[in-house]
């Protein structure tokens, strides 16, 4: 795992200057937060969005959101949307001792369905305490107290799962069902563009999965808008946007390719400028509608044409 994190710290993405031309509407970002388990294996802290909620609603993801404010940078944006659906600390010095948060790198941005970009910010939760006592343990003390504010759930995943087409299962570990109900993939069309669909379906039965308290206000549990099903089968389901990144991120960490097929690029910054040079990134209408095969296509016949341009001989 030390070499994995090694490897995001070194890590930059490209320059990527749209970002400061988009509209607030169009700005969001997410956490990727790593941490060693006992074993010092790294695994990766995910949430189930209630099944009550507009927007991705009953999927797993990280934790995120939009922008507040055009001066918020991403990882602002991350930590905050954070604190509010987690209770992670926004603020390092109010993180319990002997843990802190390391900020390690920035992915290319993704575009989601609901036409935001979206900065995969990744960082990793250490323990300076390594005598080795609970008390000090990440993965027994820390990941406990974190507090399911805003979402159903939230769980964890072994990172480097993310690159297999089975469970990886170390000695002593029991997992519902077969190693091979792991992973489901499948090739796709959206927008008129071929995608791999990641369908990752993470243990849950050895970790302490934490669900929203009753609070003082009397607001009721999210937790019961949980997938049925899946509580049942004792596996939650990751899959969308959120495999995705976690596959390529996976990737960067590891310096490895993936057992299954999957799209070769990171990110989808060629795309978003596109759509914004095509002027179908401005403000977000509430309400309003999501990408549409219209807007794909225009992506691609822009491409086209420029491709077109670009082989034709200078004269």
């Amino acid at each position: 795992s030390k070499a994995a994190i090694a490897r995001l710290r070194a890590y930059k993405p490209p320059p990527f200057t749209i970002w400061d031309r988009l509209p607030l509407s169009r700005r969001a970002a997410v956490l990727i937060l790593l941490f060693a388990d006992r074993r010092g294996d790294l695994r990766v802290v995910v949430t189930m969005r209630a099944s009550t909620l507009r927007s991705f609603s009953g999927q797993a993801a990280f934790p995120g959101g939009k922008a507040d404010s055009l001066e918020e940078t991403p990882f602002e944006i991350a930590r905050r949307e954070a604190w509010e659906e987690i209770g992670l600390p926004r603020d390092d010095s109010k993180i319990p001792r002997p843990f802190r948060i390391e900020h390690l790198c920035q992915l290319p941005f993704s575009l989601a369905k609901t036409a935001l970009a979206v900065r995969p910010c990744v960082a990793f939760l250490h323990s300076d305490d390594n005598s080795g006592s609970k008390a000090s343990s990440v993965e027994e003390s820390m990941i406990p107290r974190l507090d399911a504010k805003e979402v159903a759930a939230v769980f964890s995943a072994p990172f480097h799962n993310f690159l297999s087409e089975k469970d990886e299962l170390r000695e002593g570990d029991t997992i519902p069902g077969k190693r091979t109900d792991w992973y489901k993939g499948v090739w796709t069309d959206f927008n008129d563009t071929r995608w791999k669909m990641h369908n990752f379906f993470v243990p849950i039965n050895n970790q302490k999965v934490s669900k929203p308290k009753i609070r003082e206000s009397g607001q009721a549990s999210i937790a019961e808008h949980l997938d049925e099903e899946e509580e049942e089968k004792m596996r939650y389901r990751v899959w969308g946007m959120t495999a995705r990144m976690l596959v390529d991120a996976a990737r960067v960490a590891y310096d490895e390719e993936p057992e299954f097929d999957h799209n070769r690029h990171i990110g989808d910054e060629d795309m978003i400028e596109t759509l914004y040079n095509l002027g179908r990134l401005q403000e977000k209408v509430p309400g309003g509608p999501d990408l549409t095969d219209g807007d794909m296509k225009a992506v691609h016949a822009a491409r086209a044409a420029q491709a077109a341009k670009t082989a034709a001989p200078k004269m």
